[in-house]
């Protein structure tokens, strides 16, 4: 379940929505024009709510319950798929769980309920009599015909007994009404059948999956072997409560096709783990040992994952690429205390750092972190995103350790945001992650994890739309700094760009030791473009400080740059103009203007 979000549209809510939230974790959501302080702000108050509730958010909302229905009712279309919605009065009397009652909306009420001292109005009528939702079993259960559960709980509440067949503690410890003759079943079980008439059939979390593959097996064999061992076995795909196997396949499709055929977590054991598995094996091979130093991958992996306690009840089954077996456990399992994940690397540009120029994706990446690996600049722009994460900072200068910190800690099966300012993948971290996976910089389980990396704005794109639309035709960046080109290879591209008359954004256009290479471009351009050609100087964009101007490019004073600043430089057909409320701009026309019939050139 992802963080909750506490809406706060006044000032007196924050101080309860902070209340919550340091109890019960997640970010406070202010509405710009009235709260501030708030972990996150927004304007549009409905578009607000309306993308927290498609990301699948729990909303606990400060506000009043008519107001809440009103805006959210556009987005009501599936109530399985429906995260909890709470209106929680300001003061923290009454507590309503408007949608998502059995999906956490009624134990979220309970729990606001209990911080605050309000009332809970859960009106769920299963919930009220029996202290159970039927149609929304605990952790480690999957419910195999939701569609039945309403009139089986409301037979339920006109009077009616269940038996319960299974092991279900949380069925026998509730106040259903029993009866050894009763009609209605309650049945817990993880055998391959249909439900029968007035039957509620639960799936329990008890098998582990244990997969082994060639590289680069087929992913559709894989699938079509482990459909065919489930049926073998009997049992039904929605006990599954994860596929395991070699560490060494971390990265191979054809396992995480399995694991997201049945929608469960893959996780992943070291040849050690299995090989300690080998007296239990029903067909230990040699082969597999000189291959991978353990005895068996698939049931290895699958007694690794259930445990001391687990038992092997379909052994090995091969195709021609790939093998499967299956184990189950007494109780279901909760995958995450099981071996490791694959670990993932989000690679992270968080723009210029203010909250408005980072995307809604670069937060849902940060916000689904365990670790934040960064200069420390950068994580501290984050400002309460970044709380409950294990920061690990870095200070300039310090890349390639940053990157392989970051990628080996993503190893160990965690979930590590990269963070860069900027883009990522513009004079950031992005290329040497893959140059390091790439070369073999990094260990063998740090060349396997996910990595997915997400767009932020740049300097250049921030620098142009403060100045106007400088970028508005041909372009290209050069970094002036020679720590990692040399200085010749600068010179020839400056030498290229001037020649090809586009406009230019310089990074890194000086440092304290180097204050001639700007200087030397600049000269080099007045050689190809007029003296009065606009330039960009912007500076701590998107921060306190921030300053941008205009000057011709005969007129840039080196000393009028430093480290943080951009420097863009127009080409020959850049203009600069002040506006009516005495504004600077700059431009590069498309070439519109000369374009026949358009309204440009018609006036001009």
């Amino acid at each position: 379940m992802s963080e909750p979000a506490y809406l706060c549209l006044t000032p007196a809510a924050l101080a309860l929505a902070e209340r919550l939230r340091d109890a019960l974790g997640g970010e406070t959501h202010g509405f710009a024009p009235r709260v501030s302080g708030a972990d996150r702000s927004f304007e549009d108050v409905g578009g607000h709510l309306g993308q927290l509730f498609a990301e699948g958010r729990p909303i606990l909302a400060l506000m009043a319950t008519g107001a809440l229905i009103r805006l959210l009712a556009p987005h009501l279309a599936d109530k399985h798929a429906e995260p909890p919605v709470l209106a929680i009065a300001e003061d923290g009397s009454a507590v309503v769980p408007l949608l998502g009652g059995h999906h956490g909306a009624n134990d979220w009420a309970r729990r606001v309920a209990a911080i605050t001292g309000g009332f809970a109005a859960v009106t769920t009528a299963g919930d009220l009599r029996f202290g159970v939702a039927l149609d929304a079993p605990p952790a480690g259960y999957v419910l195999e015909n939701p569609g039945d559960a309403k009139a089986v709980m409301a037979d339920l509440v006109a009077g009616e007994f269940a038996w319960i067949e299974g092991d279900a503690p949380w069925l026998t410890g509730s106040s259903i009404p029993l009866s050894d003759d009763a009609r209605i079943a309650l049945t817990v079980s993880d055998a391959a059948r249909e439900p029968a008439a007035a039957e509620l059939l639960y799936r329990p979390k008890t098998l582990v999956l244990g997969i082994g593959a060639e590289r680069g097996a087929p992913p559709e064999e894989a699938v079509a072997l482990v459909e065919a061992a489930l049926a073998e076995a009997g049992v039904s795909p929605l006990s599954l409560a994860a596929v395991a196997s070699l560490d060494l396949k971390a990265d191979e499709p054809a396992v995480h096709a399995v694991a997201e055929r049945f929608g469960v977590p893959a996780r992943f054991f070291d040849a050690a783990t299995l090989e300690a598995q080998a007296p239990r094996l029903a067909n230990p091979s040699d082969i597999v040992f000189r291959e991978t130093g353990c005895h068996g991958v698939a049931e290895g992996a699958a007694l690794a994952g259930a445990g001391e306690g687990g038992t092997l009840i379909l052994p090995k089954r091969k195709s021609a690429r790939a093998t499967a077996a299956l184990a189950r456990v007494p109780q279901p399992l909760d995958a995450r205390s099981i071996g490791r994940a694959r670990g993932t690397l989000f690679v992270v540009g968080i723009g210029p750092g203010a909250e408005g120029w980072r995307s809604p994706e670069v937060s849902r990446m940060v916000q689904g972190s365990t670790d934040l690996v960064g200069y420390s600049l950068y994580l501290d722009l984050l400002g309460p995103l970044a709380r409950g994460k294990a920061r690990h900072d870095f200070d300039l200068g310090a890349e390639e350790a940053r990157v392989r910190h970051a990628m080996e800690l993503s190893s160990a099966g965690r979930h590590v945001a990269l963070v860069c300012s900027g883009d990522a993948g513009i004079y950031a971290m992005a290329t040497l992650v893959f140059e390091l996976m790439d070369r073999g910089g990094v260990s063998d389980a740090a060349r396997r994890i996910e990595v997915q990396v997400s767009p932020g704005i740049s300097a250049l794109q921030a620098a142009a739309a403060r100045a106007g639309a400088p970028l508005g035709h041909d372009f290209c960046t050069i970094s002036l700094s020679d720590l990692l080109t040399p200085w010749d290879d600068i010179q020839r591209r400056v030498k290229a760009a001037a020649e090809g008359d586009f406009v230019i954004a310089f990074y890194n256009p000086v440092s304290k030791r180097r204050r001639t290479q700007l200087a030397h471009a600049r000269d080099v351009l007045l050689q190809h473009r007029p003296a009065d050609t606009p330039v960009v100087l912007a500076t701590n964009l998107g921060r306190p400080g921030e300053s941008v101007h205009i000057v011709d490019l005969a007129q840039l004073d080196v000393d009028e740059v430093d480290m943080l600043t951009v420097v863009v430089v127009g080409s020959s057909n850049t203009r600069a103009f002040t506006s009516g409320e005495g504004r600077r701009f700059a431009y590069t026309p498309r070439g519109y203007a000369a374009k026949p019939g358009t309204s440009i050139s018609e006036t001009a």
